[in-house]
This record gives C-alpha cells, sequence and structure tokens, in this order.
C-alpha cells in the first residue's frame, strides 16, 4: 500500500500539472486572433482611450482617459500575463487624454511613445515625461506623413500636424489619425475642433472616407461639422464619453447630423468599452 505521504505529493503534482496545462491553453486561446484587428474604444468615463491589437499582436494604446481606471479597462483586453504595450500614442496633453499614462507605465513594460509634440507644462505632462525618462522610453513627434506600420498589412497613417505644432492650443495640436487594414478604415481625431477638420478636407478630400469615425472632442458642437460627416461617410461613429458629464456631451447638434446622414452612432456612456473587429474586408461589432 502506498503511504499517505506518498498520496499527498503525487496529489500536489497532479494539481501542479493541471494548472499548468490551463495557464497553455489559456494563451494559446488568447493568442488566436483569426487574423482580426481588434479596436478597442475604453469606458473610461469623460475622456478617450482607445486600444488596438493586430493579428500578430501587436499593441497600440492611443490616448489613456484620466485616471487609473485605464487599467481596469486593460486587464479586461489583455491575457492576465501580458505585461507589455507595444506603443502609447497622446494625442494631446488634456488630462481626459493623458492622465492614466503614468499608470500604464508604472504597470507595462513600453516600447515607444508617440505624440504631437505640443507643448505642456502641467503637472500631469511633467508626471508623464519623468516616467518616460526614467524608464528610457524613446519618443518620436509624429508629423503629417508618417505611417507607422504594424504588420498584417495595417498602418497607422498620419493626417495631421502637417507643422511643428510645440505652439499650438492643446485641440488645435491633436494627432489625427488613419487606421488602415485592407478595405476597412478608421479615423482617430482627438479633440480637433472644426477649423481642424476644414482643413483636412482641403487637403485630403476623399482620402477621409472611413468606415469608422471616433468623434471629436467627444460629440462636443466644437467638432464633428455636417460637410466633414459628409466627405468621411463612416458606416459607424463613435463617441467616448461619460455619463451624465457637466460638459452635455454628445451635444444634440452632432447628433442631429449623424442621425441626419443615417450614421449608427455607438456611445460608450451608454455601451460600456465599443469593441470592433475588422479582418480586413468586414467590420465586426
Amino acid at each position: 500500500m502506498q503511504n499517505s505521504k506518498t498520496v499527498v505529493i503525487r496529489k500536489i503534482l497532479l494539481g501542479f500539472f493541471l494548472v499548468i496545462t490551463i495557464f497553455i491553453w489559456y494563451g494559446v486561446l488568447a493568442e488566436n486572433r483569426d487574423g482580426l484587428m481588434t479596436v478597442a474604444f475604453l469606458d473610461i468615463g469623460q475622456g478617450d482611450s482607445i486600444f488596438i491589437e493586430t493579428p500578430s499582436g501587436k499593441q497600440i494604446l492611443l490616448d489613456s482617459g484620466s485616471n487609473k481606471k485605464v487599467l481596469q479597462e486593460l486587464a479586461k483586453q489583455m491575457p492576465f500575463y501580458d505585461r507589455s504595450i507595444d506603443v502609447l500614442i497622446e494625442s494631446h496633453p488634456d488630462l481626459d487624454h493623458i492622465g492614466g499614462f503614468p499608470s500604464v507605465l508604472s504597470s507595462y513594460e513600453i516600447d515607444f511613445v508617440f505624440s504631437s509634440g505640443v507643448n505642456c507644462d502641467k503637472a500631469i505632462c511633467e508626471e508623464f515625461e519623468k516616467e518616460i525618462l526614467e524608464e528610457g522610453i524613446e519618443e518620436k513627434t509624429l508629423t503629417r506623413g508618417d505611417i507607422l506600420s504594424l504588420g498584417d498589412g495595417i498602418y497607422l497613417e498620419v493626417l495631421f500636424p502637417d507643422r511643428d505644432a510645440s505652439g499650438f492650443e492643446a485641440n488645435l495640436a491633436s494627432l489625427v489619425l488613419k487606421l488602415v487594414y485592407g478595405k476597412n478604415s478608421f479615423l482617430l481625431t482627438g479633440d480637433s475642433p472644426k477649423v481642424i477638420e476644414e482643413y483636412l478636407i482641403s487637403l485630403d478630400g476623399e482620402n477621409l472616407d472611413v468606415d469608422v469615425l471616433k468623434l471629436g472632442h467627444h460629440g462636443s458642437k466644437t467638432s464633428t461639422g455636417d460637410y466633414f460627416i459628409g466627405m468621411t461617410s463612416p458606416e459607424v461613429a463613435v463617441i467616448s464619453v461619460g455619463g451624465d458629464n457637466s460638459y452635455g456631451h454628445p451635444h444634440q447638434e452632432v447628433l442631429d447630423i449623424l442621425n441626419n446622414f443615417e450614421i449608427e452612432v455607438l456611445r460608450t456612456d451608454e455601451l460600456g468599452t465599443i469593441i470592433i473587429q475588422s479582418d480586413g474586408k468586414n467590420l465586426i461589432y
């Protein structure tokens, strides 16, 4: 007969190997993306944060909301063992777009940080920059014409700023990025106001035609002109906004424009995190 000590040891070993097997299969299933790119508009309240993951596993975080809530949302999108993000992108240095970045830098290994290069002397900017320097992360200012290749035929094209934006007002300096995967495209506009939308129309014309538009400035009436909507002609408009916010976002004027163009509207205050996937041909949401 086996003594009780041997039985206990065997049970412990069996349990250990069972846990390891579960861990391995969890990883295999989590990494199986079936050729899909995922764009998650995170529910971080009144602010912006967009998590992008390519079929081969490249990960980009565009903006981070105003606080640590971004960590809770990232944990829902990433496997628990994944502690790295390839690229952080700051659209512009408003608190509701960059306030969560210091926490992200403390929690994840980051390779690159990109921004529009606008000057910022706010405390949150100083904290963010301090973390970047301490971690030795490479920084780069993006301007029009830059292309970030993400693999799998996916790329981010920088549409704006088209010049040195260091002295711009923050919203005017917002990065405008076009994310392209095959036949599908997303336009990500930060807090760009109507004057920038009109300028982009003069520069890009039909190149602004996309499937998904992330509305500028959380659906404020200072963005999303009707001519801009006509040129972008999205299938879906996403509004990243906090419930019952004090700004009145999204404004009814903007919702009326979208309704007139018969564009489907998805709002984080109503739906929580909004996930749109693409196989390069079709959108899944």
